[in-house]
């Protein structure tokens, strides 16, 4: 009875379905796992990196509001890059080229400075134009290898169910050509045909998951610069009012 023990738990395992799956099922299954090491290894990547732009963007935001002049941001907006801190450095550079002053003079006496050169509207809607560019540019940044985890979400049971029809055609094929039918003999090439789908399940799932979360925040970075944008140009038009 023992030495039937490790028999009984090989027959029950995946390795079995795998070692009777035939060769078009094998290099679906080792193509699904080495898309799944794909898509975990952006998964992490993008999370992490997602995750750090967002809290430096809601940090960039909040010290933003919280000082009382644009130009003289410029000393604090380094200690918080991301996305935001982008976007508030193209646009600075475009009022510092307008204003016709060196970004040291600016930030020595924002408000003296910026007072004596008055943009005009052909002016703000040019800066409205580079911070809308570069929302663009971040955007296009963050979205970067999602493509391809959407593509994995999409493919994957694809492969999977291919594999699952190859495999079970094939197993009815073998059955036909012994000429009986037999539970034992089909059985194996059964399984192996399942395991394809159930790859490919494994692979879709966590891929959606992750896909979704990413997106979201994605979503979340893009209405944070978008929001910027409009009070970026605000605060100019106020500074420009101010006595």
């Amino acid at each position: 009875m023992y030495s039937l023990l490790p028999v009984i738990i090989a027959d029950v395992s995946p390795y079995y379905a795998y070692q009777n799956s035939d060769g078009m099922g094998r290099a679906i299954v080792i193509l699904l796992f080495i898309g799944s090491i794909i898509t975990w290894t952006i998964m992490i990547d993008k999370g992490y990196s997602l995750f750090k732009a967002k809290r430096n963007s809601e940090l960039f935001i909040d010290k933003f509001r919280a000082d009382k002049s644009i130009v003289a941001f410029i000393r604090e907006a380094d200690m918080c890059r991301g996305p935001l801190a982008e976007v508030y450095e193209h646009g600075t550079e475009k009022l510092i080229e307008y204003n016709k002053f060196t970004p040291e003079e600016l930030v020595a006496s924002p408000h003296q400075n910026m007072r004596k050169v008055k943009l005009s509207e052909a002016q703000l809607e040019a800066v409205r134009a580079v911070l809308e560019r570069e929302v663009s540019n971040q955007v296009m940044k963050l979205e970067e290898r999602i493509g391809l985890l959407a593509t994995a979400v999409s493919v994957s049971p694809f492969f999977g169910l291919f594999g699952t029809v190859w495999g079970v055609m094939m197993a009815f094929c073998g059955l036909a050509a012994q000429g009986k039918a037999d539970i034992a003999a089909l059985a194996p090439g059964v399984s192996g045909a399942l395991l394809t789908t159930v790859v490919g399940m494994m692979v879709a799932i966590p891929s959606l998951i992750g896909y979704n979360l990413l997106t979201i925040t994605i979503r979340k970075i893009t209405v944070y610069m978008d929001n910027f944008v409009e009070e970026f140009i605000a605060r100019v038009k106020l500074e420009q009012l101010e006595d």
